[in-house]
């Protein structure tokens, strides 16, 4: 039995060696941690469209200011029209961030109010005599926005600016811009008038003095609450983008975010000249037709001095049409010697764009001048069949 456990104790002796060995050659299996993908937010291909599109503007100057007040720091002659608030036109204190703008004549004015489903949206309304027509949508805007406020309409009272969210907003409000078809009688189709005006944030009032040649808009991009930024700038007499060769993308970022306004400046000599031009702003009143301005001729015995005269209510109608197109007609003829006369210093690149300009704004006149001449002679009909029925 003695032998029997020897025998047992050297085979354990011999085997714990190996024992042991093998516990250290054993592998460890080491647990990885499991691999996270993390997926890079893509970017609206939009916005990168848009950047890469980013219109070529010159920023004279920027203010912030408080968003309730911004139209304090947007100062327009009183040829270009008036803007104010709601609550101030119409004597009320229940719409705060509702807007008006009036035209130069003081006949005509745009704004924004709640409709029935709570959504801001856009109104026109005229002036006859001393009273206010009843309000009346906008038409023709509709498609694609669901809520719009800002309104602002150029001297030649067919391009309208306003900003509005929708399907084709990259963020809050942009700034759109629409005509208006008068053989319809409704607004275009609007279109988002891209970078730098648009951004992923609220971007507001988009408005242009056109005697100054001095243009505003508002954004409350890279602003705290409730304060909004006032770009002052210089509008272009054509559309002009940066050329992606010629920048890198951080660059466009920066033009197409506004980063510097300064980087937009040039040598500065354009900047120097819109400054002077901007102290000589007259805001003040809003131009309003006297007596003496209406010099309307009916036949030959009579001639009309006052909108009062008009005894058909189909000549009031046709006579607003008329001025509205007589505008229109000489805007147009203002904008093409414009043209004209920078065509002949443009490039290559930009004559191509202005010669078909110059063609449309060609064609408008052509059109407009007959739809005068044939409002004057309905004008004369109506009355004259009241005058001498």
């Amino acid at each position: 039995m003695v032998k029997i456990n020897k025998i047992l104790f050297f085979v354990l002796a011999l085997l714990l060696p190996l024992s042991v060995e093998a516990q250290k050659n054993k592998k460890k299996v080491v647990k990885k941690p499991p691999v996270v993908i993390v997926e890079e937010p893509q970017e609206d291909p939009r916005i990168t469209e848009m950047r890469e599109a980013t219109q070529q503007i010159i920023f004279i100057d920027s203010i912030v200011v408080s968003k309730n007040n911004f139209l304090s720091s947007i100062r327009i002659n009183s040829e270009s029209g008036r803007l104010t608030t709601y609550d101030q036109f119409f004597h009320s204190k229940n719409h705060p961030d509702s807007y008006v703008f009036v035209n130069e004549m003081g006949n005509m004015c745009y704004f924004s109010n709640k409709n029935n489903n709570g959504k801001m949206t856009l109104f026109s309304s005229d002036k006859l005599g001393e009273e206010w027509s009843k309000p009346n949508p906008v038409k023709g805007i509709s498609e694609g926005i669901t809520e719009a406020n800002y309104p602002f309409m150029m001297t030649d009272g067919t391009t309208f600016y306003f900003a509005a969210k929708g399907e084709e907003s990259i963020g809050g409000y942009d700034i759109f811009f629409t005509r208006y078809d008068s053989q319809d009688g409704k607004f275009l189709k609007p279109e988002n008038i891209g970078m730098p005006f648009n951004s992923e944030a609220n971007d507001y009032m988009y408005a242009i003095d056109e005697q100054s040649n001095i243009g505003y808009f508002v954004t409350d991009r890279r602003q705290p609450e409730g304060k909004v930024c006032v770009y002052v700038f210089i509008p272009p007499t054509s559309r002009h983008t940066y050329s992606i060769d010629n920048y890198s993308d951080e660059q466009l970022r920066g033009f197409a975010d506004i980063s510097r306004i300064a980087d937009t400046w040039g040598n500065g000599r354009e900047r120097k000249q819109a400054l002077e031009r901007l102290k000589g702003i007259n805001t003040q009143t809003v131009a309003q037709p006297t007596k003496s301005e209406l010099n309307f001729v009916i036949n030959d015995d009579v001639t009309y001095t006052s909108i009062s005269q008009f005894r058909n209510p189909k000549s009031l109608s046709l006579y607003k049409e008329f001025t509205d197109k007589q505008k229109q007609l000489d805007e147009t003829k203002k904008n093409l010697e414009k043209s004209r006369d920078f065509y002949a210093k443009a490039k290559a690149d930009d004559k191509k764009v202005l010669r078909t300009e110059i063609l449309d704004a060609e064609d408008t006149v052509l059109r407009l001048t007959y739809e005068v001449n044939d409002l004057e002679k309905r004008i004369r009909n109506a009355e004259n069949s009241i005058i001498n029925p």
